[in-house]
């Protein structure tokens, strides 16, 4: 899912037309949006806190609880294309509300599941909700927004995105402790609830002229397919079992599917999910490569440091939800300074930096041990990472 949201998703987003010059209630617009993708954010996260819980409660095993995680994000990394495309033809907005009330009514079906399948089935719902609120979430504030004040704006949503991301384990056990993981779902509610009447109320409704064709939907077909097939042949072959016969054709079938749905998209030419011809541009190449790259060094970073602080160091799981901390509030006060930056002397500079501070904060994590001490060791690191 997305975890953390460095400055690429700010280059990105200038790179679509302002539909509006100023908007009358910009920072109204600026909450909707943020309240929307937080969903998306928070549950990206929070979910993760309450595995072992969840299955003790539904009878689970750790391949099992695998998919409460790749259910969700199997959709929203597959889908998150179609629902752009489906915003440009049927307006933001409209898809910004439909993936909101699509992830609450999913989040009660997720609190009230009786059993392991229920809640999956809910959380597929829930990703589908994510994937068509996100880019939609984006697209509004780039439109929104132009020059300096669209970076500062995308700056403030990918700061408290990076925010909800890192403070969701801290979050999400502080509500299992008091009220039972039912409630890291049902917190979804409230703040979907405001993101819906914000939208109605406050955010203009625009559209991309778009010709009249058919969506791609065989293309999402196709990319969903492949992904969960390699999903699942990666899930199982890291489980206990190892590389099994199944394992190693589930992942030959994905790449298959892959190949195929490549294929399908040069067929489809600019009507494709995703036009190929993007990747004609190295500018796009290269950004796309950084952006997997970051995101997935960051997504690792909050999804492994807890655990082990939790293992090697004896943390609490809060304790070491907490130690997090310092990643999404200097990340809060520096990415709408660095989004205004980039809107005066451009992305390429900040791109080329960043990544490198990352860099040496992860190398300050490598001394982490079972004696190291959190303020000369493990601080330094969030630190330098967060800048």
């Amino acid at each position: 899912m997305t975890v953390a949201h460095p400055a690429c998703d700010s280059a990105h987003a200038r790179a679509a037309p302002a539909d509006i010059g100023a908007p009358p209630q910009p920072k109204v617009i600026l909450l909707a949006t943020i309240l929307a993708s937080s969903l998306a954010f928070i549950d990206g996260s929070v979910v993760n806190v309450a595995l072992p819980v969840i299955g003790r409660d539904l009878h689970g095993g750790a391949d099992d609880l695998q998919w409460i995680v790749n259910g969700y994000l199997l959709p929203l990394s597959a889908l998150l294309l179609l629902g752009g495309g489906l915003g440009d033809r049927y307006g933001r907005r409209r898809l910004l509300v439909v993936g909101t009330t699509i992830f609450a009514l999913a989040s009660i079906g997720c609190a009230f599941s009786p059993a392991l399948p229920w809640l999956l089935s809910a959380r597929i719902l829930q990703g589908i909700g994510a994937a068509f609120l996100m880019p939609n979430s984006l697209a509004i504030l780039g439109g929104a927004f132009s020059g300096e004040a669209r970076g500062r704006a995308i700056g403030t949503w990918a700061a408290v995105g990076a925010m909800t991301s890192a403070v969701g384990p801290v979050l999400g056990g502080w509500l299992i402790d008091s009220f039972g993981w039912h409630s890291i779902f049902l917190i979804n509610i409230p703040i979907a609830a405001a993101a819906i009447g914000l939208a109605l109320r406050f955010v203009g409704e625009e559209r991309r002229q778009v010709r009249n064709h058919s969506l791609d939907l065989s293309g999402a077909g196709l990319a969903t397919l492949a992904l969960a097939f390699l999903t699942g042949g990666l899930t199982i072959g890291s489980g206990p079992h190892g590389w099994t016969a199944t394992a190693m054709a589930a992942v030959a079938v994905g790449v298959v599917l892959l190949a195929v749905f490549i294929w399908f998209e040069k067929r489809q030419g600019e009507f494709a999910m995703m036009p190929l011809a993007l990747f004609g541009s190295k500018s796009f190449i290269g950004l796309s490569l950084l952006t997997l790259l970051l995101y997935g060094a960051l997504g690792g970073l909050l999804v492994l440091l807890p655990y082990v602080l939790i293992q090697a160091a004896d943390y609490s799981a809060t304790g070491a939800g907490a130690a997090l901390l310092p990643f999404p509030l200097i990340l809060m006060v520096a990415s709408p300074i660095m989004g205004g930056v980039a809107g005066r002397v451009g992305s390429r500079l900040p791109l080329t930096i960043g990544p490198m501070i990352v860099t040496a904060g992860f190398l300050l994590l490598l001394r982490i041990d079972g004696t190291s001490s959190y303020w000369t060791t493990i601080l330094p690191a969030m630190v330098v990472i967060s800048m």
